[in-house]
């Protein structure tokens, strides 16, 4: 099938969490269609919608950007909580995205809508296009294990391994949810956050969210393939699963957008440093990333380790460091150009949540990691950086190992091999083509 010969361009509408680290792949994988000659359009709440047009022309990069602007809170651009904006998916966008579908297919430019892609955390869409008689595919914007963890979710209660709100029968034995993947610590299930109510609230928006990932026929998941899996196969549920993360992790049609102003100064700063000495630090941008103690602790472990350091660290999130703190041996900014600063010579590794575009961008930039997830699907990243593909090492709770961890990963040899052959792996001619091979075999059933 020549996909650039299309005379009129479908749409496929693409509907992200709204989150800076799921808008990111689905504006990369927008692009990767738009190359292919579809019609993206991706349809954000208003505070994003504002943030990423202006960073989205549609002459170049042949992406629409609508606004979804529910009521309910989510119409400002103030830091958002997970429950809050569960209630505005669930209560409001639903009404808003009919109207915009409809309206699409109304429209005599194109040949309609070809599917919608659903961010998985976002599958409340999932119910809204069965009505509008819409195909509807998946989109998992995470490591595919992870998505073999959710999907365990009824055998692992059936097995007696979590009980039905979602938490560990024994605290002291290792979860095995997949035999291709590391067993998990009980407290590391990305449901178990916060006070109980919390977790058990989050548990019932991962099951629900997997009820509705059922029904639908292919899933697309931002990953690679491990040794143990193929680029493209079916799941017990007899949907096919598209693993094209080397096309999205590297499209250079679209810049990373950033909700947040980036303090370039940075960059300069790198300039000045030797090749190879930086620490990067960074915990992401969607949770308050470690407290005020563990702030202090961190600030003084670094200030140890008499190693220059660049460390993403938000002013709300300052309190625990030392007055005047890294004058001379380091430097804190608000948001960075990750992609920029972890390209740069200067920077030697990174300090890391675990994050999954974190991950894979610490990977197609060369620098081992030192590990310290917070929440989520971070440790079960952390389990494959340090475990599997063994590039990076773990940080204690306290830091008090950070200058240890820093020269482990600085002077192991091996280590840097081994992260040169998985970014080759993913990056290089054999990855891009299986997962370009991949995108076409889903382009192909709808």
């Amino acid at each position: 099938m020549n996909l650039m010969m299309m005379k009129k361009k479908k749409k496929i509408m693409l509907i992200p969490y709204p989150a800076q680290g799921h808008v990111t792949p689905m504006l990369k994988l927008a692009s990767v269609l738009s190359n292919l000659g579809f019609k993206p359009v991706i349809i954000t709440p208003e505070f994003i919608h504002t943030r990423i047009s202006s960073q989205i022309n549609p002459t170049d990069h042949g992406i629409l950007s609508l606004s979804i602007n529910p009521h309910g809170g989510l119409d400002t651009a103030e830091e958002k909580d997970f429950f809050a904006i569960e209630m505005a998916m669930e209560k409001y966008m639903p009404l808003y995205l009919e109207k915009i579908i409809l309206n699409m297919d109304d429209e005599d430019d194109g040949d309609g809508i070809a599917c919608l892609v659903v961010d998985l955390l976002s599958s409340w869409a999932v119910d809204v296009a069965s009505r509008c008689g819409v195909p509807v595919a998946g989109f998992w914007p995470a490591m595919q294990s992870t998505y073999r963890l959710i999907a365990a979710i009824p055998d692992l209660i059936r097995r007696g391994v979590i009980s039905e709100h979602g938490s560990p029968e024994d605290e002291n034995a290792a979860i095995i949810f997949s035999p291709n993947d590391p067993p998990l610590s009980p407290n590391d299930l990305p449901w178990l956050i916060g006070s109980p109510s919390s977790r058990n609230s989050r548990f019932k928006f991962w099951t629900r969210t997997l009820e509705r990932s059922k029904t639908l026929p292919w899933i697309l998941t931002n990953s690679f393939p491990d040794e143990s899996q193929s680029n493209t196969h079916q799941s017990s549920t007899n949907q096919r699963i598209f693993e094209i993360g080397p096309l999205i992790m590297q499209s250079a049609s679209i810049s990373n957008p950033s909700f947040w102003e980036e303090d370039l100064s940075c960059l300069k700063w790198l300039d000045n440093q030797k090749i190879g000495s930086v620490v990067y630090i960074s915990f992401g941008s969607w949770v308050s990333p470690i407290g005020e103690e563990k702030v202090r602790n961190l600030a003084l472990a670094l200030e140890s380790a008499q190693r220059p350091f660049l460390w993403v660290l938000a002013p709300a999130w300052r309190r625990g460091l030392p007055d005047g703190y890294a004058d001379g041996m380091g430097k804190v900014v608000s948001w960075a150009p990750q992609m920029e600063v972890l390209r740069h010579p200067g920077v030697g590794c990174y300090l890391s949540h675990c994050g999954w575009n974190s991950t894979v961008e610490g990977i197609q930039c060369k620098k081992p990691f030192l590990c310290y997830p917070i929440a989520g699907d971070q440790f079960l990243n952390r389990d494959y950086i340090v475990n599997v593909w063994k590039i990076g090492v773990k940080v204690e709770d306290g830091f008090g190992e950070v200058e240890k961890g820093i020269r482990n990963v600085l002077d192991d040899e091996e280590m840097g091999f081994r992260i040169e052959r998985l970014n080759d792996k993913v990056f290089g001619k054999e990855g891009t083509s299986t997962a370009m091979s991949s995108l076409c075999q889903f382009i192909q059933h709808i």
